[in-house]
């Protein structure tokens, strides 16, 4: 069963070999024409700020964003933070996961203070995970 099909997704992790799993995962599962790779959370929310000035917002920016929560310099939660203040064009476009190793059902919880977090996932992706998303 295919899922739903996506022009591109994001991927956010300080792990590299994640990131590379992750993406394999997904290319596997055909669901995105192009991957973005982040190994921090302020690269991201970077490049997110860059496509909006460049005004290409519509056609660069990620339908999916898979956030890592627990990363150095900047967690996925002060990504979230930043994500916020992002413009309307942006947050209407980019929804995100929660990725997580994490069991902390803290963690789950405070994800759903954010409009933008539509799933919460445990890592690492699943096949299933990746073709049943709907979001």
């Amino acid at each position: 069963m295919a899922g739903k099909k996506y022009r591109s997704v994001m991927l956010i992790d300080d792990n590299e070999i994640d990131n590379l799993i992750n993406q394999k995962m997904i290319e596997a599962a055909s669901i995105a024409d192009n991957i973005y790779t982040h190994t921090g959370a302020k690269s991201a929310i970077e490049f997110l700020r860059n496509m909006e000035r460049l005004d290409v917002a519509d056609k660069v920016l990620p339908d999916v964003i898979f956030l890592d929560i627990d990363m150095p310099l900047m967690d996925g939660f002060q990504f979230l933070d930043e994500f916020e203040k992002l413009s309307d064009t942006t947050r209407k476009k980019c929804r995100i996961v929660m990725l997580t190793s994490s069991i902390n059902p803290q963690d789950f919880n405070r994800s759903k203070k954010y409009e933008n977090v539509k799933l919460y996932l445990n890592k690492p992706l699943t096949h299933e995970n990746i073709v049943s998303l709907n979001v």
